[in-house]
């Protein structure tokens, strides 16, 4: 009687309704994600919303909220990154990817130097916040 040796390499996931299922074959490796900041997507956002305001598309932002099923209040805080100086914004928009981990940045951390009216004090806050993350 012969006897027939077959090789293969196996793995484990999990499938439907989370039960584990063999696969036959290497497991894949997942490319390394990366995601643009949040404060980046927003400032974008922003920026596009303001855009639709001032071209007529809505009204107000009262309506950008309702449309966007959202707070009056957190659009808000999200139209206010434009009150932010030019290079601030940009500086923004081109944040590094985040690779793994948490985002450096954050709204929030940017509602107190929007509130300020001079462009170069927002510049030495912007430049304290970079230095701290």
């Amino acid at each position: 009687m012969n006897s027939i040796t077959i090789r293969s390499k196996i793995h484990f996931r999990r499938g439907h309704r989370n039960k584990k299922e063999l696969h036959v074959g290497p497991e894949k490796q997942s490319a390394p994600t990366s995601v643009v900041p949040r404060v980046a997507r927003l400032m974008a956002l922003a920026i596009r919303f303001d855009q639709l305001i001032r071209n007529g598309v809505v009204i107000n932002q009262a309506e950008l909220a309702r449309l966007g099923h959202v707070t009056r209040a957190r659009l808000t805080q999200i139209m206010n990154l434009r009150l932010l100086a030019p290079d601030i914004q940009e500086a923004i928009l081109f944040l590094p990817r985040v690779e793994n981990g948490r985002d450096q940045i954050f709204l929030r951390d940017l509602q107190p130097i929007a509130l300020v009216s001079d462009w170069r004090k927002q510049r030495r806050m912007w430049r304290s916040l970079k230095s701290r993350v």
